[in-house]
This record gives C-alpha cells, structure tokens and sequence, in this order.
C-alpha cells in the first residue's frame, strides 16, 4: 500500500479523539490559505503556544470491539499500519514544509498493549534520536500496559494521554468489554506521578506539557454532573492539563449504543464550558449541577447558576471582591482584573464596564453601579430567563439613559 494511502486512512481513524482543537480540512474555493485533509490538527505545547501536529494512528488494526470505535475488530473497515520509519519520515517531510510542529501519535491495539506500546515508542524514540526532531509529540498511552513502558513514553513524549471514554466501569464493561476501570486509571496515576516527580527535579524531564484524556458524553446514561465530578477528582488529584470532551456520534450499528440522530454538540459545548468555570473560575462540580442532573442547554453554566442563586445578586460592582465579581454572568477573569485595578482610582460606570470587556448584556441583571440596578426589575425568574433568552444583544443596554434601560426582544416585547 503507498504511503499516502496510509495516511489517508490512519489519520482518519484518529480523526474522532478529541484530544485536539481541529483535525482534518478539505474546504475549497478559499482565496487565502490551505489545509491538509490528512491529520493536521491543532493542540496546545508547555508554554502555551498554539502548535499544529499530524495526527495519525499507528495502526487501525485492532484485538478490541469497543461498540462505539470505528476500528472495533468486527468492523469490515481497510486496514493497515506504519512501520516506525515511515512515522519519522512523515513528521519529517511534513515538518520541513511547514505543515506542521509536532506529532499526535494514537493506536489501535495490535496483538496486545505492551506489544502496540513498543512500536509506538520504537517510532517516537527514533524520531527523536536519529532524525533530531524537537518538536511537540503527544503520546496516547494504551490502557493496560505495562508501566516500564508508560516511563518510557514519557521519556521522549511532551504530553502523554490514557483516554478514560466513559465516566464509571459499568459503562466500561457494557461498551468495551476488554477494558476495565484498573487498566485505564493505572497509567494515568503511574504518569502522574512521574511527571510530578520530574518538575522537582533538575534531572530528566517527562512529559513536561503534562497529561489528558478523553470523555465521550452521550454514548451511555451518565449524567453531566457524573462527568463534571470525575473531571473535577482527575484535575485535583491526577493533575490533569485538560479533560476534552467528545459528542458521541454514532458509527456502528450496535445495540448497546444509543440511537441519537446527530451529535449532543450542545451538550458538548457546554461542558466545556462548566469545565473552564472549574478550572479558572474556582466553581465546583456540585455547585453547578445536583446529582444525576445535566448542564441546561439554553444557557451557559454560569448565567445558570447565577439564576439558580439569585438572592446572591445583585452585587455592588464598586465594592464586590474579586472571587464574587467571577461569579457575575458577563464578567471573566481579565475584566474582573480590570474592574479591581480601575476602582481603586475611580468609581466605575456603565460605560467604563463596557470599555473592559464586561458583557452588560448579561451582567447588567446582576450587578449595581453606584447603588443603582440598570435591569429590568423582576422578580419571577422565569420571566427573567425569557428576558435572557429573547433580548437582542446589541440593544439590551441603552447607555444614553442612565435611569432606565430600554431593551428589544426579538418578539417585540419589553
């Protein structure tokens, strides 16, 4: 088989882990730009910067039949796999081009996860000695290998990644039935350890980007806050880099699997979302969500909240401290910053709310400026939803009139 035939079907096959930003153009018509529609995607290195990976498989051959996986052993699908050379040599050409900066190496599992193990590292070993590259590579560890070789993966790998799928083991042993809890949490806490113990150290560096994984949400009945409490236990007590998080779509044609006609992209989304609020926000996961309850689908999970507790609101913005000012819908982090550092020299206005960044259209039912409430006073919450939901964004703060706020829905209703 050639090898750009290869390519096309092993970058493919990897196309559905989420790990990364975008992974695989082929728009046409553009005047500027182009793109790969074999495995360039995007992720993020150890300091930030925004780097652009081939993302590929080892091989799409696999001993698994995981119900959701495209590459599941019963699937009638072509086969094939690199050798470790033509690995190094892809990233190589493929680098010296400009396409990309690192590598985003994955695998089905061939024969079993040490021997898959050893020919993934045999590639990004030999990438990284004999043909000198430096570059960005993640590196998906396989559940269930041994731990020798997990150390040795996050020799030559910036970031390493053990891919959980699904939020608990019943879902585990319904949905992928040679997998269990133990072969997925092992790795991930052996890495975690090692990377935490080479950051203290002057010594050999592994990993240093860290780790991830990755959730799929709505492959079983896992609630969201299932989801979001895992997420919160992985980024407290394993370190996690990020958790990503993948709508399941429906690729095979099995029982076991949900019959959804598209996507839960929304869903997607908004976990996302309720995750960046843990991460930065210091929300946490049962603040947003109750047991067994999923994230609200209209709006985003901190304009939720925010209605869920309102006799928290409104906040005087002149005086409310910086952990509260995160907790208003319309501010984040830089502008709650910014709104700190202003009001020490001066009292904040609307207008100088707005000149920061600040999402009036949001905020302005949960703040006070100067003592004074802009809203549209309410006290049925659920006509304050409706409000939320229908006004015009660009029309739902009239700056020009101090006292009052005229504000168009799009059904013509005040």
């Amino acid at each position: 088989m050639e090898l750009l035939e290869k390519l096309e079907i092993l970058a493919n096959s990897a196309k559905y882990d989420a790990s990364c930003a975008s992974s695989g153009s082929d728009r046409q018509g553009g005047a500027i730009g182009s793109a790969h529609i074999s495995g360039i995607c995007h992720s993020w290195a150890a300091d930030g910067r925004c780097v652009s990976l081939l993302k590929i498989l080892l091989t799409n051959i696999c001993e698994y039949d995981c119900a959701y996986c495209i590459n599941r052993k019963s699937n009638n699908i072509k086969r094939t796999a690199f050798s470790a050379d033509e690995i190094c040599r892809l990233t190589a050409e493929f680098y010296k081009r400009n396409y990309i900066e690192g590598l985003f190496l994955s695998s089905a599992v061939i024969k079993n996860p040490d021997f898959t193990m050893e020919l993934m590292i045999k590639a990004v070993k030999k990438l990284r000695k004999e043909y000198g590259f430096a570059g960005y590579i993640h590196f998906k560890v396989i559940p269930g290998c041994d731990l020798k070789l997990v150390r040795e993966a996050s020799i030559w790998a910036d970031r390493v990644s053990v891919n959980i799928e699904l939020p608990d083991h019943k879902s585990l042993e319904k949905l992928c039935p040679q997998k269990n809890k133990e072969s997925v949490f092992k790795p991930m806490k052996y890495a975690a350890d090692l990377i935490l113990e080479s950051a203290q150290s002057k010594k050999l560096k592994m990993a240093p980007a860290g780790q991830s994984t990755q959730l799929i949400v709505g492959a079983d009945e896992n609630s969201d806050f299932k989801i979001l409490n895992l997420s919160q236990w992985l980024y407290n007590r394993i370190y996690l880099k990020r958790v990503y998080y993948s709508g399941f779509v429906r690729l095979n044609d099995d029982s076991r699997l949900p019959a959804l006609k598209e996507p839960p992209l929304i869903r997607e989304h908004r976990l996302y979302q309720a995750d960046w609020l843990m991460r930065f926000y210091n929300f946490k996961a049962d603040e947003l969500l109750k047991d067994g309850e999923n994230l609200n689908l209209f709006f985003d999970p901190k304009t939720a909240w925010a209605l869920k507790n309102l006799d928290l609101f409104p906040v005087e913005i002149n005086k409310a401290d910086y952990e509260t000012l995160l907790r208003v819908p319309g501010i984040g982090i830089i502008s709650a910053k910014k709104i700190i550092k202003a009001r020490k020299f001066t009292s904040l206005t609307a207008q100088g709310l707005k000149n920061m960044g600040v999402s009036l259209k949001k905020a302005v039912y949960f703040i006070t400026i100067s003592g004074k409430y802009y809203g549209l006073r309410t006290g049925n919450k659920e006509r304050l939803e409706n409000l939320l939901l229908e006004y015009k964004q660009d029309e739902l703060f009239d700056l020009k009139s101090p006292a009052r706020t005229y504000i168009s829905a799009n059904t013509g209703n005040l």
